[in-house]
Order: C-alpha cells, then structure tokens, then sequence
C-alpha cells in the first residue's frame, strides 16, 4: 500500500500538480511534510520555466 502511496504522489507531482493539493490528497498537516518526503520527485524549477517560456514563443 506505501508504494502504490508514493507512486501515486510521485506521478501527481511530475504532472505539475501542486504540492498543497498532493499534501491535502494524501492527508498530510502540512504541505512542508509532502516537500520533504516527495521534494526529489518534483520536475526541477529551471525546466518548468524553460518548457513555459518555450510554450509562450510557440504559441504567440
């Protein structure tokens, strides 16, 4: 049951679903305790804002 859990939290949070929305999925207090457990599953920052300045160009 903790892998299906933690699949299921990793593949939310590679969509780009919110870690306050996967916190709240998974019934976590506090979205800092998903950060801590899920924070290497995340797409980096740096890619997000690559693929989104991409999406901008291409679709002006």
């Amino acid at each position: 049951m903790h892998a299906l859990r933690h699949f299921y939290a990793s593949v939310l949070l590679d969509a780009g679903e919110s870690v306050k929305a996967v916190s709240e999925y998974l019934g976590h207090a506090d979205p800092a305790m998903t950060l801590r457990v899920y924070a290497h599953l995340m797409p980096s920052s740096a890619a997000r804002a690559r693929h989104a300045i991409d999406r901008m160009w291409h679709n002006s």
